[in-house]
């Protein structure tokens, strides 16, 4: 054990965090942020406590108690941890573990599976003892009707039947691209796809395990891993029976970023790939060592290789990312929100994510267009970095008020500020295009567009011509539009009907006019 000061913010006091020697100090940070107040803060006996928290109450107590070591094996091996939710005991949520795929994996054996299904098989064993220990906690999930489940009328048993209805917990797993790059496989390969299905329906497979043979996923249709077939088909004979007191639902599904992901040392949490090469204090991740290795490359080696001008290692990007999302949702209960279609380059990535604004620099690239809209004038201007990429705007209108041209000129800083610290275009494109004001009308000068409903509009269909390899069209022109009717104020009121008689010296009809009524 080693002892460190750790704060799970900059700006708060640093607390004294005792943890395993190996583990690193961004895992002392997560365990400062799970504990709440200013003490010292000791890993063994955090989990003492959670672990503690599960034994408490009578069905509970003789599940957990002879498993509680293992329990606490699995989170010093960083194979496992409780869900944030679980670690503070806050049992009126669905509880879960996050299982970290990676820590299952052995230079010289490969993917271990058969601890892989034991750690599964305990951790499900544990969360539908929670589900019907603290039955009567859980807020919004319990079934309505005859089988709902109380505190009082729960069997003390696992094959609960009116149980089946409720999702007993969680199973989340994280690591996927740093548990493949254990097995040498590229995050961006057809084989990397198929053992990242093997594992994810494995574990789907011993999640469901007496929960009936429907509830069963189907296999995939091959595995690059070795093992994992066999251990796979010996789990389904065992599962694949039918019963008639099934037990509760545990679902798997994918981690979202969290301290228990920085707990167990994770590097890109769920089924994301590690975009960069490089851990947050700049030095190389676990994957990319692992990558090297499985390519029989030395640190010296690899770098002679890129000074070269070799891609040693490629880096997955967006479509990779989409293709693994494929591949893997019929294999799992719960997906992630789909990621991104589009995908800045890996620097723009790196500064956003880092807070560190990537100025242009003194002498750049770019271009100038004039064009007006509705007969006003205005340029529009534009600064790239080396690879291209947009990093500054501004859009100036000559004969418009000190205002209007302040305004804009503010806007453009605004916009290139974001675009600087690594924000996408597209979503300012999606903010601005369409943007309806005056002036508005025909645009001449450029052949992006014919019609703008304002400067803005123009401006930002125009970079999106130009970065972005989209071409919006027009909207319905203004002409075209039916325009709501309005009122001509002050009203007249009606002419008065004359009366024919000359001498008559009736005053005309005054003017309608507004009262202000307050």
């Amino acid at each position: 054990m080693r002892t460190v000061q750790a704060a799970a913010d900059p700006d708060d006091a640093p607390r004294t965090v005792t943890l395993p020697a190996d583990w690193d100090d961004t895992a002392a940070e997560a365990l400062a942020r799970l504990t709440p107040g200013h003490r010292p803060v000791d890993l063994a006996q955090e989990a003492a406590r959670w672990i503690d928290d599960l034994c408490a109450g009578d069905i509970a107590r003789p599940v957990i108690e002879p498993v509680a070591r293992s329990l606490s094996c699995l989170l010093l091996l960083r194979q496992a941890a409780p869900s944030e939710a679980l670690w503070h005991g806050h049992f009126d949520r669905r509880a879960g573990f996050v299982v970290n795929l990676a820590a299952f994996v052995h230079p010289d054996i490969g993917f271990r599976a058969d601890d892989f299904v034991a750690a599964l098989r305990l951790i499900a064993r544990v969360l539908r003892t929670i589900a019907r220990q603290k039955a009567g906690q859980r807020n919004g999930e319990l079934p309505l009707g005859d089988g709902a489940l109380s505190a009082t009328n729960v069997p003390a048993t696992d094959d609960v039947a009116s149980g089946h209805a409720m999702v007993a917990g969680e199973i989340l797993l994280t690591n996927l691209d740093a548990c493949l790059a254990g097995l040498g496989l590229d995050y961006d390969s057809e084989g990397a796809r198929d053992a990242a299905c093997s594992l994810v329906a494995l574990a789907t497979l011993v999640a469901h395990a007496g929960e009936g043979a429907d509830a069963l996923p189907l296999p995939p249709v091959r595995s690059v891993v070795p093992g994992v077939n066999q251990i796979a088909r010996a789990v389904w004979q065992d599962a694949a029976v039918e019963t008639e007191h099934p037990m509760s639902r545990v679902e798997t599904g994918f981690s979202a970023p969290g301290p228990i992901d920085a707990l167990l040392g994770v590097e890109a949490c769920g089924l994301a790939p590690a975009f960069s090469p490089l851990r947050p204090d700049g030095r190389l991740a676990t994957s990319t060592l692992a990558r090297l290795a499985c390519r029989g490359l030395t640190l010296e080696a690899a770098f002679a290789a890129m000074l070269a001008g070799e891609t040693v290692l490629p880096l997955p990007d967006a479509a990779s990312h989409q293709a693994m999302y494929r591949a893997l949702a019929g294999f799992i209960d719960r997906m992630p929100p789909r990621p991104d279609s589009v995908r800045d380059t890996l620097q723009t990535r790196a500064a956003l994510e880092r807070g560190v604004r990537r100025p242009l620099p003194p002498r750049h690239g770019g271009f100038t267009q004039k064009a007006s809209v509705g007969g006003h004038r205005l340029y529009l201007r534009t600064g790239e970095y080396e690879d291209g990429t947009l990093g500054e705007i501004s859009i100036t209108p000559t004969r418009e008020s000190p205002m209007t041209r302040g305004l804009m000129d503010s806007l453009g800083q605004a916009v290139s500020i974001g675009l600087q610290y690594g924000a996408p275009l597209e979503i300012y494109v999606d903010a601005f295009a369409y943007s309806h004001f005056g002036p508005a009308g025909t645009v001449e000068g450029d052949a992006v567009a014919s019609y703008a409903t304002s400067m803005l509009d123009y401006a930002f269909r125009a970079l999106s011509d130009a970065y972005l390899g989209r071409r919006l069209p027009d909207a319905p022109h203004e002409d075209d539009l039916t325009p709501a009717p309005s009122p001509m104020l002050p009203l007249d009121l009606p002419a008065r009907a004359h009366s024919g008689d000359d001498n008559d010296e009736t005053p005309p009809p005054r003017r309608g006019r507004l009262r202000l009524v307050v």
